[in-house]
């Protein structure tokens, strides 16, 4: 028996698929708040960050409830005393204010897991763990009561946000997280190496595309009325 769908009953479809994705995305996003049992430390920073902030706890992570358009965005973590001995990545976790990593048998943590995190502004560590970047990417670095605290993430361009010598000619030096930098092409410019003058021609790329896409969805809306009537 063959089953065919008409054209409100696959957007209804559609419509339900996306509403799980991005449910699934949600949970796939704060799942960094359950990497160690329980809710924040009482000896965590994270705690007394999260009041002043006025945050919301779950379960290890601190919410930011201030942002209506993202309430599951994470500003504080705490993962303090979880017996970690490695952190590989921090899914979710990129626009977070604060991370506390300290009393971990830590070994190793790559510097890439904090990659994209321009919002971390203050961290936590075992006192024989680096920075992430070193101190140089950091305003502030001590070593106080067994933890390593690095406070005020460096902008790792020049001071003037212009060009860089590490980025090619014709782009800007931007930002990208503890020890990074990312460079993006400067007005007018784009391409290789932002080595094209002018603007991208996005009606010349998309313009056929989109039209293909219409036709295609058309063909197939027809095609699948035809076979609905015939049954």
């Amino acid at each position: 028996m063959k089953v065919v769908l008409s054209w409100s009953e696959t957007a209804a479809l559609i419509f339900i698929l996306n509403v799980c994705f991005n449910e699934s995305y949600q949970l796939t996003g704060l799942q960094v708040c359950s990497l160690c049992g329980g809710t924040v430390q009482n000896t965590s920073d994270v705690g007394p960050f999260c009041s002043s902030s006025a945050g919301r706890i779950d379960r290890r992570c601190c919410l930011a409830n201030n942002n209506t358009s993202d309430p599951e965005r994470i500003i504080g973590l705490d993962l303090s005393n979880c017996s970690l001995t490695q952190v590989k990545e921090l899914p979710g976790a990129s626009k977070v204010f604060m991370i506390d990593l300290s009393l971990n048998p830590i070994v190793n943590i790559s510097e890439k897991v904090f990659l994209g995190f321009l919002g971390l502004n203050y961290m936590i560590l075992p006192q024989d763990v680096l920075c992430p970047g070193g101190n140089v990417s950091w305003q502030k670095v001590e070593v106080k009561q067994g933890k390593r605290l690095c406070e005020g993430q460096n902008n790792m361009c020049n001071q003037t946000g212009q060009m860089s010598m590490s980025c090619p000619e014709h782009s800007l030096c931007g930002p990208y997280g503890p020890g990074f930098f990312e460079c993006s092409c400067a007005e007018n410019y784009q391409g290789y190496k932002c080595l094209r003058q002018g603007e991208f021609p996005v009606v010349e790329v998309f313009g056929p595309l989109a039209a293909s896409t219409v036709v295609i969805s058309f063909l197939v809306w027809v095609t699948q009325r035809r076979k609905a009537k015939s049954l």
